[in-house]
């Protein structure tokens, strides 16, 4: 009997490493592969200046398999939806995990303006995520926000910015394509997701047809590393219920 195979992609400025306490609760029953996006941890260190949401799916498509639950997390999000929309073939199912979707004008203008400060002052930019995802009580543990603090800074500048302009501006882009997905859906944020809201996954339910949404209490952005049980528990039972294993 073979295992459900989930590929799971992580947000701007990260790496697979982000998957680690998650994966902790998923293996052995899933198959999991982790897929780095272009100019991200182990794939070389340059995103060309342009890169667009299409180049970064399409690289991420030479590494999935027909029948894959993909996972995508943030900006990677915005990657699976791109495939469940165009390559469906790969695509068993899409579960969007802290994901932007329609930003108002107001939304839009605040993620343009964290564009802009990570252009001047990129170590104050990694600062800033790190205080707004594990802020001061967090109950993640000291090493696992250095981990991240970390990965973040080992990043190009200026592959980041690249990457991080797809995450401003490319919701804007697949939101005309969402009502086109046919594959099964769910979206989950967590309540206290400044950037990525509960409203935005609501707003993500209500575009794909059939969608599903779930909003994770007490969590922040970085719900991967700091609720994975809950998340785990979340994408367990979405990926049963759409598994056609024999």
């Amino acid at each position: 009997m073979s295992r459900p195979r989930i590929a799971l992609i992580h947000g701007v400025g990260l790496d697979g490493s982000m998957w680690g306490p998650l994966r902790e609760f998923l293996e052995p029953e899933y198959d999991v592969q982790v897929l780095e996006l272009l100019g991200h941890g182990n794939r070389g260190h340059i995103a060309p200046e342009g890169v667009s949401l299409e180049e970064l799916a399409t690289d991420v498509a030479e590494h999935l398999e027909p029948g894959t639950h993909v996972v995508g997390f943030s900006l990677g999000a915005l990657v699976a939806q791109h495939l469940a929309r165009f390559r469906p073939d790969l695509v068993a199912s899409l579960v969007s995990v802290a994901s932007v979707c329609e930003r108002t004008s107001q939304e839009h203008a605040a993620v343009m303006i964290r564009l802009a400060a990570a252009a001047s002052d990129f170590p104050a930019t990694v600062e800033a995520s790190i205080m707004r995802w594990y802020p001061k009580g967090s109950s993640v543990p000291g090493e696992l926000i250095q981990a991240t603090r970390e990965v973040l800074l080992r990043n190009d500048p200026q592959s980041f910015l690249a990457c991080y302009r797809v995450f401003a501006t490319a919701d804007a882009e697949i939101a005309p394509e969402l009502p086109r997905i046919t594959v099964p859906s769910h979206a989950v944020t967590g309540e206290l997701d400044q950037g990525s809201t509960p409203e935005m996954s609501a707003r993500l339910a209500a575009a794909i047809p059939g969608c599903t949404y779930s909003v994770i209490s007490g969590a922040r952005h970085m719900m991967p590393v700091e609720q994975p049980h809950q998340l785990a528990n979340t994408l367990t039972a979405f990926v049963k219920e759409h598994s056609h294993v024999h």
